[in-house]
């Protein structure tokens, strides 16, 4: 386990490197040399494990040592490229840290930080989607708390809101919205939120959940659904 000094010493490092690292040009420091290091040695463990499931936890196990490189690039970064925070913003999106996958995409985003060539998708596509579908699967699950997932699907559209994609993943991220919103009891927010998908994509797969949610607006008294 890291000490509290080593892990300080990490933050102040990282920190330090992002804030004299150009903005634009490769993340440099020691910090990112090491973490870096890290990083290749946690993917060749991961190219070991067949199991997606045994590959998720797995990387809920090797994140926490980029925790304090992380927190100090976005303290005090000026938009280095850095291939180990974009990776660890995938990684928090495939374990469900989505609050902490959004902290990293703002500052992705306000920097325009590249995706690694491996994922072949813009960094706006990439956090729209990956997230849109992470949400599905999380609200796919008993217990989970619909309220929390609408509100990051809601960040996250405000993240992405002024950047082109394709018009099939800003759907994927409204279908998402939508059914979250639906299942907090959000109901008129989630029949706009599906409705625009189709819009987007009449492939998306809501036309029946938005017919069920106009039948049960109808029967609803005025007042009683939670506007999102």
């Amino acid at each position: 386990m890291t000490s509290p000094a080593r892990k300080h010493f990490q933050r102040v490092s990282a920190a330090q490197a992002a804030g004299t690292a150009q903005p634009n040009r490769p993340q440099n420091g020691d910090q990112y040399e090491l973490h870096a290091a890290a990083l290749w040695e946690a993917r060749r463990t991961l190219k070991g494990i067949k199991s997606v499931q045994a590959k998720i936890e797995k990387k809920r196990e090797l994140l926490p040592q980029f925790d304090d490189y992380v927190t100090g690039v976005l303290e005090a970064g000026n938009g280095a490229q850095d291939d180990v925070l974009m990776t660890v913003l995938v990684w928090c999106i495939d374990i469900g840290a989505l609050e902490g996958a959004l902290d990293i995409a703002e500052y992705a985003m306000r920097h325009n930080l590249q995706t690694p060539d491996r994922y072949e998708r813009d960094t706006p596509s990439l956090i729209a989607e990956e997230i849109a579908e992470q949400a599905l699967r999380m609200l796919a699950d008993d217990g989970a708390a619909a309220s929390r997932i609408a509100e990051i699907l809601e960040r996250t559209q405000a993240i992405t809101a002024d950047h082109d994609m394709h018009d099939e993943i800003r759907a994927k991220l409204h279908k998402a919205w939508g059914y979250a919103q639906r299942d907090a009891g959000m109901l008129e927010a989630a029949l706009g939120n599906l409705q625009r998908a189709l819009s987007l994509n009449d492939r998306a797969g809501v036309k029946k959940d938005i017919e069920k949610l106009e039948r049960e607006l109808k029967n609803v008294a005025p007042g009683d659904t939670a506007q999102g």
